[in-house]
């Protein structure tokens, strides 16, 4: 194969060769994506629909709810599909659609993240600025900001990793298409312009990590201060969901791409890309419920108003 233009598709890792395993990890996965459709479902639901919630720290989680649909949808329904038809096989347009969407989602997420650890830090060191720097127009232009420069990232990605004439033939060592995987099937140095802006898209992803760090020094060192208990937990609860949503995104996505080419394996590598992209999009609607009184009152109102709307019209079809 001597470019990337002389074949259709890529072959894709699959989790196993046995087709009752392969069973097994389509219902797995169905499991894991039902529960992430149905919990940044409801979430989405609430938000919209509880006029209690539009405030700025439920708009960001609205959007992380999105943006974790989005992720889990773009990987995980095609590995589903391969396990039930048993194949592995993805068109080159497909794949290039699911580098894009990926690169997007992820890269939208960490923004959103740091723009919520920003609202946090607003929230509790600055609270009498909070209406001024944190206001509807605001707020819209952050997200606007985290989903268009997200965009144009994985536009620019996409671009350059498929304009990269690939020699190494077409089999792609991962359950989904994933920039350094597809790297690893160019020519010879035809891969460090990629390469570089992969460094270069890194040292921006560092240093919004470092403002998320600092931005929770800070939060931390106010809340210490606090002289009420009930004020302590407040601040704590209403940090402590994000703050375990950032840690999993990153602890899992770092592991993925910054560890040691000494401890890695095929089956390392398929079990840390579960790990990344198809957990925290699951989880995430948990660990925001778990401590949120707001959010399961809006969501037993919601369940509430669907059973007896539900329990109404069937009453009103029998008369």
């Amino acid at each position: 194969m001597s470019n990337s233009s002389s074949f259709n598709e890529f072959l894709l890792l699959a989790f196993t060769d046995t087709r009752e395993l392969q069973l097994l990890h389509f219902a797995f996965f169905l499991g894991i994506y039902l529960a992430a459709l149905l919990g940044n479902g409801l979430i989405i639901t609430v938000v919209a629909c509880d006029h209690h919630l539009h405030t700025p720290m439920y708009f960001f989680l609205l959007n992380l709810s999105i943006l974790d649909l989005g992720t889990i949808s773009t990987t995980v329904p095609k590995s589903m599909a391969n396990s039930l038809w048993d194949t592995r096989a993805i068109s080159y347009s497909g794949c290039a659609a699911q580098v894009f969407l990926f690169v997007f989602l992820l890269a939208g997420e960490f923004s959103l993240l740091t723009v919520m650890a920003y609202d946090r830090y607003v929230a509790i060191c600055r609270p009498l600025h909070y209406g001024t720097l944190m206001g509807s127009r605001a707020c819209v232009k952050m997200a606007a900001a985290a989903w268009g420069s997200s965009f144009l990232n994985a536009l620019l990605h996409t671009a350059n990793t498929f304009s990269i004439p690939l020699c190494q033939g077409s089999v792609v060592d991962q359950f989904f298409c994933e920039i350094p995987q597809i790297l690893k099937l160019s020519c010879s140095d035809s891969y460090l312009r990629e390469a570089g802006l992969l460094v270069a898209t890194l040292s921006v992803v560092f240093g919004c990590f470092i403002f998320i760090v600092v931005s929770y020094v800070q939060i931390f060192t106010v809340v210490l201060r606090i002289p009420s208990e009930q004020g302590r937990h407040k601040a704590f609860s209403m940090c402590l969901p994000h703050l375990a949503v950032v840690s999993l995104f990153i602890s899992t996505s770092f592991f993925a791409y910054l560890k040691p080419p000494s401890i890695s394996s095929p089956a390392l590598d398929l079990v840390v890309s579960v790990l990344y992209s198809v957990v925290p999009p699951a989880v995430n609607p948990l660990i925001y419920s778990m401590r949120n009184k707001e959010l399961k009152d809006a969501l037993r109102k919601v369940i509430s108003w669907t059973f007896f709307s539900s329990g109404d019209i069937a009453i009103a079809l029998q008369k």
